[in-house]
């Protein structure tokens, strides 16, 4: 299926020079969304996972029916005061300023085989703070994956050894 087909392209969105690559005309596609989630759960299917990390929100789309086809749990990385109970929290930097990101400390168990989902891969700051957030909880992190991924903005570079996977790319 070509994925590239059914991706909205936006010029100068959130602001002028950026192009923006609006998922949403994937996802609204029932095959198309099928087919992505195929084919993640196929790449990880013998990998043992016992935990998907989303990262808020649009990793949620993509990281909860992934768990459920690895029949593995769900955990969500979230925004600040998002989570009811004890967190571990870390700030990073954005192109355009500083985020933090949240996740319960009871979320992952020493040593759990855990695998982050997000829609993208950019600067790689938001899965960069994820990993971080992970290795302080102990887990081993199987990879980072992706529905796509802009290579030129080298966001795996950040990713410290974090083994990468996305369906699409672009330079």
């Amino acid at each position: 299926m070509d994925y590239k087909s059914l991706i909205r392209e936006i010029p100068d969105f959130p602001k002028s020079g950026i192009l923006f690559y609006d998922i949403t005309t994937l996802l609204k596609n029932s095959s198309g969304f099928q087919k992505i989630v195929q084919d993640l759960t196929d790449h990880y299917r013998n990998d043992q996972i016992s935990k998907v990390v989303g990262i808020e929100s649009r990793g949620f789309i993509l990281g909860g029916p992934l768990a459920f086809n690895l029949n593995a749990g769900f955990v969500p990385v979230r925004k600040p005061g998002k989570l009811p109970a004890d967190v571990f929290e870390v700030k990073y930097n954005l192109e355009y300023g500083s985020n933090s990101l949240a996740i319960h400390r009871d979320a992952i168990e020493m040593g759990e085989r855990v695998l982050v989902v997000d829609d993208l891969l950019a600067t790689g700051g938001t899965a960069a703070a994820t990993v971080h957030l992970l290795r302080q909880l102990g887990a081993e992190i199987v990879g980072c994956t992706f529905l796509v991924e802009l290579l030129a903005l080298e966001g795996r570079a950040k990713l410290d050894g974090c083994p990468v996977h996305s369906l699409l790319s672009y330079h």
